[in-house]
């Protein structure tokens, strides 16, 4: 994959700051502004014509995280470390003409199933410009049928889409319970399936942590002591690189769909 990065360098400064931020990640209330993140690699270019018609003619940007305890916030230090809390706060400061919210709708242990059945009521009701859905680990993990898994994630898309909501699939982090499971590269093949055939937006956090680890920053760096969730760092470094996305497609011309 062809990266590219921040200025600035990766040597003994950088190392110095990353052992500095593992260490505030111990206290309580550690600042986020004491955590250093990898530079991002490219990405693809986010289609987000709702929310980018929203933010042009000044209302409010509305974004509903859908999902399970990664969305939640499961190991996260307090609720504004999730990373709904840190996304808004980085697009509030990345567009600050703007106005952001997001409304974190996530529930620890739920999949597509049970996230399916509460498409209307705790999204498609808020009537926001845009939905992340984080779908597939506890599917997973539980040994979800691949087939059975991508009809229900289609179906919730193409819902979202008739309600006139831009949608971004967020797929699983790289934790080593994730890996051990048989079926989450099979679930992760259904998500990017379902961004092709409906023309949404695939936001990988598997692509994302293994172009880190590539230039050295290991997946374990952002991964909690339970083997399964992100840490503090690891949230904030998954919304940041999110934020910057999504920022870039909504100040700049309307992008053209692509799958991605």
């Amino acid at each position: 994959m062809t990266k590219r990065f921040l200025k600035g360098g990766r040597g003994g400064r950088r190392f110095l700051s990353i052992v500095c931020c593992a260490a505030g990640l111990l206290l309580p209330g550690a600042s986020q502004a004491a955590l250093t993140c990898p530079a991002d690699p490219v990405m693809g270019t986010l289609h987000l014509p709702h929310l980018h018609a929203a933010i042009g003619t000044q209302i409010q940007g509305v974004i509903v995280a859908l999902g399970s305890s990664s969305t939640a916030g499961a190991m996260a230090s307090d609720s504004a470390h999730t990373y709904p809390a840190v996304l808004q706060v980085a697009l509030n400061k990345a567009l600050p003409s703007a106005d952001f919210a997001v409304i974190n709708r996530g529930i620890g242990g739920q999949d597509a199933p049970e996230e399916l059945a509460r498409l209307d009521t705790d999204v498609i009701a808020i009537r926001p410009q845009l939905v992340i859905w984080q779908v597939g680990a506890n599917g997973a993990m539980h040994h979800a049928d691949p087939m059975v898994f991508q009809a229900m994630v289609e179906e919730g898309v193409k819902r979202l889409l008739k309600a006139g909501i831009d949608v971004i699939l967020m797929d699983n982090q790289r934790s080593p319970r994730v890996l051990a499971a048989a079926d989450h590269s099979a679930l992760e093949a259904s998500l990017r399936e379902v961004a092709q055939e409906t023309g949404v937006n695939l936001f990988s956090r598997g692509q994302l942590m293994d172009a880190w680890s590539d230039e050295g920053d290991k997946p374990s760096l952002f991964i909690a002591a339970d083997g399964l969730h992100h840490n503090d760092l690891g949230y904030l470094c998954v919304s940041q690189t999110l934020a910057r996305e999504i920022a870039s497609a909504v100040r700049g011309p309307l992008a053209v769909s692509a799958s991605r």
